[in-house]
């Protein structure tokens, strides 16, 4: 049986780690709130800019601007969004597990990553998997302007010709409990199926399209960026939260568990000295 001194030091241990939890939970719960608030404001902008580009790329032949242009699957680039930090449940072991299934399914193509994320970047780095390009601390407190910089590095390496394809890899927020993990194309700019119903919308340009593309398209590639870096930073929070909630249970559960177990310890001393003291009254009688 165990000595009551180290269950009680056990006891100690597991409510520290609980108040630590705690305390987490906390502050991915404030955290949470803002960065749900930021991707509740960009969704409707992102999404129905993806459509009318969309809609607008039907339209007009590839060699309207470079970032329409076709130029197939054998060369693609994936851009992983992965946390810096763990304690936050399955987060990053999802977002790596699609990545290697998508590179998988692809295995005939060159795929490079691009990582976002301290756990991918420690993950890929440990393996033989070519990274074009990696980058820390970018969900910390995410910004147009980084992911301003992260889509003209990407725009110049597809126009370059670098890259035939670039897709993203992300945790999209549905809630506090549920993420899913996003794998969608980036470039080129996606074109929607011809429809027959006479229900296509058509265009008048004030401008000559090249001159709008020139300036609509990149925005469009840095909003949806955008986009990705502040839905994986929700999921973030959230996974976190719900991480650290799970923890703190277990230790309250745990810290129940060995205080029984203590008062067990500790009942069954005073019963082995009641007896000793009476086996010994009874000897000496």
């Amino acid at each position: 049986m165990a000595n009551l001194r180290d269950i009680r030091r056990r006891i100690r241990s597991a409510g520290n780690i609980q108040q630590i939890t705690r305390a987490m939970k906390f502050v991915s719960a404030a955290r949470l709130r803002k960065a749900q608030e930021r991707v509740i404001a960009a969704r409707p902008y992102a999404r129905q800019m993806v459509a009318v580009l969309n809609s607008i790329a039907t339209r007009v032949p590839e060699q309207a601007h470079p970032l329409l242009a076709q130029h197939g699957d054998r060369k693609i680039e994936l851009v992983v969004i992965t946390a810096d930090r763990g304690l936050c449940g399955a987060y990053n072991t999802n977002i790596i597990r699609q990545t290697l299934e998508f590179m998988g399914e692809h295995s005939g193509q060159e795929i490079e990553l691009n990582i976002l994320g301290k756990r991918g970047r420690d993950f890929f780095r440990r393996r033989a998997f070519p990274v074009r390009h990696e980058a820390t601390g970018v969900l910390q407190k995410p910004s147009f302007a980084d992911a301003a910089a992260i889509a003209k590095d990407l725009i110049e390496d597809f126009v370059n010709g670098g890259k035939d394809q670039v897709w993203l890899v992300y945790n999209e927020f549905k809630s506090v409990v549920q993420q899913s993990v996003v794998i969608e194309p980036l470039l080129p700019i996606q074109r929607l199926e011809h429809t027959e119903d006479g229900s296509r919308l058509d265009y008048l340009y004030d401008q000559p399209p090249a001159q709008i593309f020139a300036n609509l398209l990149p925005r469009h590639v840095e909003a949806q960026v955008f986009r990705a870096l502040l839905e994986a930073a929700a999921s973030e929070h959230g996974a976190r939260m719900s991480a650290m909630e799970a923890a703190t249970n277990n230790a309250a559960e745990m810290i129940e568990g060995l205080t029984l177990y203590a008062n067990k310890v500790r009942q069954a001393g005073i019963t082995k000295e009641l007896i000793e003291v009476v086996s010994g009254a009874a000897s000496t009688g």
